[in-house]
């Protein structure tokens, strides 16, 4: 029975924040968004729940439930999500 590459239908693409999707955002790695605050990662649109430790780059560790109610809290790391800049 062969077994397929799963990794090669996933995207580079797919994997980092495109910052031309929402412009005028800035990566969370200028301003740290708090508990509560909209962002935006590579699932779309959510909000933080919960701000953790430190990431292998250095970034801090935020969880994310998106807009969507269907969906469970994950895990991403700042440097690859977008805040909205400070009003």
């Amino acid at each position: 029975m062969a077994i397929g590459n799963s990794i090669r239908r996933i995207r580079d693409e797919d994997l980092f924040v495109n910052g031309e999707a929402r412009p005028g955002w800035i990566p969370a790695t200028e301003r740290m968004p708090a508990v509560g605050e909209t962002v935006f990662c590579t699932a779309g649109v959510g909000v933080v729940t919960a701000l953790l430790g430190k990431t292998g780059d250095g970034s801090r560790l935020l969880q994310i439930q998106l807009d969507d109610p269907t969906t469970k809290p994950f895990f991403a790391a700042a440097s690859n999500i977008l805040v909205a800049p400070a009003a």
